[in-house]
């Protein structure tokens, strides 16, 4: 998949076979998960590792659930979403907002004042992905992380074209060099579960820190 990184993708390649809009889509609140047990624990376990205690964080495109570990106290968690209800009911956000990042995706957050992000199994219905990250990068300090996480569920007629073309690991790598576009300079994939029960990918990018030293 030689020219995938490149991101000089066809606009058909963002296409969804719902194009209605997706405010209407998510207007019902979901109050369920949307992956299992398992799943949800490994998610748990990369952010334990990931976001220190204190740290103010960013739960992009997120729900009434987190998957942050509960003995871990952060200074802040703003959230983000697409169903009031949903954030509303989410106990460890600090603040929330509603915006619909496919229409507009600049993020309405000071540049530089978080210390993590996460996008959980929600990167596939991002029709403008470049633009969004780099929006994350923007907002997120020198070195921070961003955790993205996948499996194979998803709302089929709202994920793009390319993402349900792939196999799982092409999908890791759509994703990394969509951080990668938008101006990560650090990006792992990791696959974290296989069948039986859900699998689950993750691809952390880190933003640029010119004070770190490297070998």
């Amino acid at each position: 998949m030689p020219d995938l990184p490149s991101i000089r993708l066809p606009a058909a390649a963002y296409a969804r076979a719902d194009e209605s809009a997706d405010a209407l889509f998510y207007a019902v609140p979901r109050l369920v998960t949307h992956i299992d047990e398992r799943a949800i624990g490994a998610v748990t376990n990369l952010y334990r590792e990931l976001f220190r205690p204190g740290a103010r964080l960013l739960d992009l495109m997120s729900s009434w659930v987190s998957h942050l570990p509960d003995e871990t106290r952060y200074g802040e968690v703003v959230g983000h979403g697409m169903n009031a209800d949903e954030l509303a009911a989410n106990p460890r956000l600090s603040r929330w907002f509603v915006q619909d990042l496919n229409a507009d995706p600049n993020l309405p957050l000071e540049s530089a004042g978080f210390e993590g992000a996460a996008i959980c199994v929600s990167i596939q219905y991002l029709t403008r992905p470049v633009a969004i990250l780099a929006e994350v990068a923007r907002v997120l300090r020198p070195g921070a992380p961003v955790a993205v996480t996948f499996s194979n569920r998803c709302f089929p007629t709202k994920a793009v074209a390319v993402w349900m073309h792939l196999p799982p690991r092409e999908q890791a790598e759509l994703v990394a060099a969509y951080l990668r576009s938008a101006g990560f300079g650090e990006v792992a994939a990791r696959e974290l579960l296989r069948p039986p029960g859900d699998p689950l990918w993750a691809v952390i990018g880190r933003t640029e820190d010119p004070g770190r030293s490297r070998p």
